[in-house]
């Protein structure tokens, strides 16, 4: 095939195939000597030599010996108590096995996902989607739809998949691959017995004491473990076999070099005795009281961070430091065992989350360090988010005033452009959505909703409909405890589209009813008719969404005559364009022309690109339906350059499906199984599904 394939409509070149873009879409899907080989791998790469568990290994080794073809894939369910070292068991299998399962290694934690004891499915299995290198324009929405997406990618495929800290099994399954040639190493406190697959059961008890010291040995390269073998034993002993506790001891350990080992243990014990605490926690409570003081403060106010990510910026929000001089804290925290450093940050293992909450209560029994700090945290939160927010989306309609700065905090964050503000924004959203609810329930209501406002810029972007869905509602019911107007108003605006977008129709028109009634009662500044117009335009998407498209058509031209009062000539473009748009899906083409020509010609005025192609796509499709078909291919030829240029996949496989439609019309029939041929490809790369063909 040619760089590029042209036709000639009187006279003017119509570029379809870009050009080296078939190329480069034949070698990524496994095309000829060139392809690209490259497979996820999502494991950490393991710190320290693994040497225990053998006839765990062996048992799991036997069973994927033995699976038998079309049983399925592989389960082997991982089960025994917090910290007994489930996930490195897991972790280091996945690397041995590596090898069989050429298709590469995925990793999901449940608890990444889990919200108030629930784990957003959507959410887990869209990160599985990523790891498959689905670009997320091309993530199904819906939690069904993405399973289907995981089940299609995934049935010819030898994944190993990893499946952290389930809690049913009903979590489980949507993750299973669909290829009897897969294992998926699945990590529970207990039996998943609701799991609809056979599963291989590995239990793993404490380690035994011989096991026990061949560990602490890797971790420590000290001459007092064979010195003084009693205390080495007493010290293996009290941590009750648990890596996790004895990761925390070796820290320990290295870190008093000159001290005897036996004086060390002598020293638990003493504190064991005098506190009755178990030996695991005063093993904790030593690493804990040698930590400066701000290291200390630092790690009990940890666990407040609602996310399993731990990152300087908050870590410095916490505590009121510069980021700098967290990073030092929490160096100082991971060299003392109390924190593992993973490729995405520092996280803290639950056990050792647990033990902090505890020295936080005891050291704040009123409650004043916690909540100085959680305050300080949200109003972080928030202020970056609006920063992100402004950078990627530019000044919009927003109520929140602008928190100010703590003068003893850390500097606000500079976002470079809007790429870099949206992956901020995608980065810390567990965060962010966390303390929506954590504002609420400290009766921070301003900032619950305020938080939600930048979250909305992110939704569009990255939509994760689970997160979205708990942290509007929440919006919703904070507005309404502050009694403001224009912001009950606008979170319901906010909460309804991800509520039809999850079919949840009927609640939808609820609040957008309750929107628009509690809009008439704004006042008539610009930005409050600007609101009363947007509340219009949202019941009109609507209405469009479940085919009222009379209501519809009502509604958007109600908000655009608000957009021409005021003066707004986008939102006069904007509803132009959605009224438009309704008139083709009426049937009424000559109508949509003008409309749509209306609608792209403002676009073209007022420089906006992105706008110009969407309106030119439509108007394209209305030409089509009039029979103007030269005039309208040209402007869908242009409308594919801009999404070319502005590296738009979504709306270049639009196009190029228009163009196929367009070139049948015009008796082109090698031209449109060209254009239908590269948007396959286009999908494929993407890690899309292929859409059904519809004239």
């Amino acid at each position: 095939m040619a760089d590029e394939t042209r036709n000639h409509l009187d006279g003017r070149a119509h570029v379809v195939v870009q050009s080296g873009r078939i190329e480069q879409l034949h070698q990524h899907i496994g095309g000829g000597p060139e392809a690209d080989t490259t497979v996820p791998f999502q494991l950490p790469p393991a710190r320290h030599r693994f040497a225990n568990r053998v006839a765990e290994q062996e048992r799991i080794r036997r069973a994927v010996e033995d699976h038998a073809p079309q049983a399925g894939p592989l389960v082997a369910l991982l089960t025994g108590i917090g910290g007994v070292g489930k996930t490195a068991l897991g972790f280091h299998v996945a690397r041995h096995l590596a090898g069989r399962y050429p298709d590469g290694v995925l990793h999901v934690d449940l608890d990444d996902h889990r919200r108030e004891g629930t784990v957003e499915l959507a959410e887990a299995v869209g990160e599985m989607l990523a790891g498959l290198r689905v670009e997320k324009e091309w993530r199904e929405r819906s939690f069904a739809a993405r399973v289907k997406q995981l089940w299609t990618l995934t049935r010819d495929k030898q994944l190993v998949v990893v499946i952290d800290n389930a809690r049913f099994g009903s979590e489980v399954a949507p993750l299973l691959p669909a290829s009897d040639r897969s294992l998926a190493l699945v990590t529970s406190q207990g039996t998943l017995y609701d799991l609809d697959v056979a599963a291989v059961e590995v239990p793993l008890g404490p380690l035994p004491a011989p096991d026990a010291v061949e560990l602490l040995r890797h971790l420590v390269d000290d001459p007092r473990l064979a010195a003084e073998p009693e205390a080495l034993a007493d010290l293996v002993e009290g941590c009750a076999g648990l890596p996790a506790a004895l990761l925390v001891a070796g820290h320990w350990v290295r870190k008093y070099r000159r001290r005897p080992l036996s004086r060390l243990v002598g020293e638990l014990t003493a504190e064991l005795r005098e506190k009755g605490l178990p030996m695991v926690e005063a093993v904790w409570d030593a690493a804990y009281e040698g930590l400066d003081g701000e290291a200390a403060r630092l790690y009990r106010l940890l666990p407040l961070l609602p996310a399993p990510v731990i990152g300087e910026e908050p870590a410095a929000a916490l505590v009121g430091s510069g980021y700098e001089e967290a990073a030092d804290l929490l160096e100082e925290l991971q060299r003392a065992g109390l924190l593992d450093e993973g490729v995405d940050g520092w996280r803290m293992h639950d056990l050792l989350r647990g033990h902090a909450e505890r020295r936080l209560r005891q050291a704040d029994p009123a409650g004043a360090e916690r909540d100085q700090a959680l305050a300080a945290l949200i109003r972080w939160y928030r202020r970056q988010a609006a920063r992100a927010d402004r950078t990627a989306a530019g000044p919009r309609m927003t109520f929140a005033p602008q928190p100010d700065p703590a003068g003893d905090g850390p500097d606000d964050l500079l976002f470079e452009d809007k790429a870099h503000a949206l992956r901020w924004l995608e980065r810390h959203r567990a965060a962010l959505f966390g303390c929506v609810r954590l504002a609420f329930d400290a009766g921070r209501y301003e900032d619950a909703w305020g938080l939600c406002e930048p979250l909305w810029t992110h939704y569009l972007d990255h939509p994760h409909p689970g997160e979205v869905l708990a942290a509007f509602r929440t919006g919703v019911e904070a507005a309404d405890r502050t009694e403001f107007l224009p912001a009950m108003v606008r979170m319901r605006c906010q909460l309804a589209r991800p509520l039809w977008e999850a079919g949840r129709h009927e609640e939808a028109a609820r609040q957008l009813g309750q929107a628009v009634h509690a809009a008439q009662a704004l006042g008539g500044t610009f930005e409050e008719d600007r609101l009363r117009a947007s509340a219009l335009e949202f019941q009109g998407l609507l209405k469009a969404e479940t085919g009222d498209l009379a209501g519809a058509v009502a509604d958007f031209t109600a908000s655009r005559e608000i957009h021409a009062r005021i003066g707004n000539a986008y939102g006069v473009l904007l509803l132009t364009h959605q009224e438009g748009k309704v008139a083709l899906r009426r049937g009424e083409s000559q109508e949509a022309v003008g409309l749509l020509e209306r609608a792209h010609a403002a676009a073209v005025e007022q420089g906006r690109e992105r706008m110009a192609a969407r309106t030119g796509f439509e108007l394209g499709r209305a030409l089509r339906a009039v029979g103007r078909l030269q005039e309208a291919d040209a402007l869908v030829v242009a409308a594919l350059e801009s999404a070319r240029r502005r590296g738009s996949a979504t709306e270049e496989v639009r196009a190029l499906g228009e163009l196929a439609d367009l070139a049948e019309a015009l008796g082109e029939a090698g031209r449109a199984e060209e254009c239908r041929a590269e948007a396959g490809r286009i999908v494929a790369l993407q890690g899309g599904l292929p859409a059904p063909h519809t004239s």
